[in-house]
């Protein structure tokens, strides 16, 4: 029994110090960015999502708009991450309770160069409006489904100085003050549909698709600002040009697709602070938001997405 428990905790002994060695080898300039201390780090997390559709189509003199929103998604999660490597787990006291309904699948990787935002939502919870020609048909939960698909991808130029990281995830500390130019990629597509509940609940209104798929590059800023030892404020602006546009609106079966490109875009924003109660305590808050500013003439339709978090983190060992 002893020598059992001797071999696994030779064998520990070495994993950690792969891990430890792993953790602490960095291409940071550790006169900007550093590991924190402790080993371990736990969190507790409330997260929440929201997302909003607008379209207009102008055919034949007639205009149509749609204003979508789905339902705020409200999450708790408790996590844990020793030396790089982390798990958590999530709750949706509203979908416990059989309230709500959607699917919703938010993924975010920041390494000291590359990082990535992405998400995607399949959700029955639209509510908004439709209005036609002077009339307004509301637009109540089931009466539309909705899929949608966002990724950005940007590169940091500075990331010997600069670390998304501690600004998101704080698995490093941001020393000094540090910003970085940004280069970066973005997608936004999806599919918006009214259903037959709602054909069934006022037959005179319209079934309408929106289609859309953009793909923007561009580049942008973000800054790391550093007061005293305790707090980091995060701010950072990816703008992107959309160089490809596939946007489509019907409506019973006539279908309208958009023109010739004009001055569309996307816009991807950061925003984070962090507080540091002690050297082991620490709290703060995150948003990321994806916005598209896309007009045409024939159609236009924009996308507004947001994910918003507040922490508190225990770091020991």
């Amino acid at each position: 029994m002893l020598y059992a428990q001797g071999r696994l905790r030779k064998m520990w002994t070495k994993v950690d110090d792969i891990l430890a060695e792993r953790y602490y080898h960095t291409s940071y300039d550790t006169n900007y960015v550093i590991r924190p201390g402790g080993a371990l780090t736990l969190k507790l997390k409330a997260n929440q999502t929201g997302q909003s559709i607008h379209a207009r189509r102008t055919a034949d003199g007639i205009e149509t708009k749609a204003s979508l929103r789905t339902n705020y998604k409200t999450t708790i999660s408790v996590g844990a991450a020793y030396r790089g490597l982390s798990v958590s787990y999530s709750i949706n006291p509203a979908k416990l309770g059989g309230s709500y309904k959607d699917d919703e699948l938010n993924f975010n990787y920041y390494g000291s160069r590359l990082s990535l935002d992405a998400s995607y939502l399949r959700a029955s919870s639209m509510s908004g409006k439709i209005e036609r020609d002077g009339s307004t048909s509301r637009i109540e939960h089931g009466d539309a489904t909705m899929k949608v698909l966002n990724v950005a991808g940007f590169y940091s130029f500075n990331h010997r100085h600069f670390s998304f990281s501690a600004a998101f995830n704080q698995s490093y500390v941001q020393r000094r003050s540090a910003g970085s130019w940004l280069a970066g990629v973005s997608y936004q597509g999806g599919t918006i549909r009214t259903t037959g509940k709602l054909k069934l609940r006022n037959p005179e209104i319209p079934e309408v698709v929106i289609k859309a798929a953009h793909l923007g590059m561009g580049g942008g800023y973000g800054y790391n600002l550093v007061l005293g030892r305790r707090w980091l404020f995060h701010l950072s602006v990816l703008p992107t040009f959309v160089v490809y546009n596939r946007n489509r609106l019907t409506i019973d079966e006539d279908s309208r697709n958009a023109g010739p490109m004009r001055f569309n875009m996307l816009f991807n924003e950061r925003a984070a602070v962090n507080y540091n109660i002690s050297s082991r305590w620490f709290l703060g808050a995150t948003i990321v938001m994806s916005n598209s500013l896309f007009d045409d003439r024939t159609v236009v339709f924009n996308q507004n997405k947001w994910f918003a978090r507040t922490f508190v983190g225990l770091r020991l060992l």
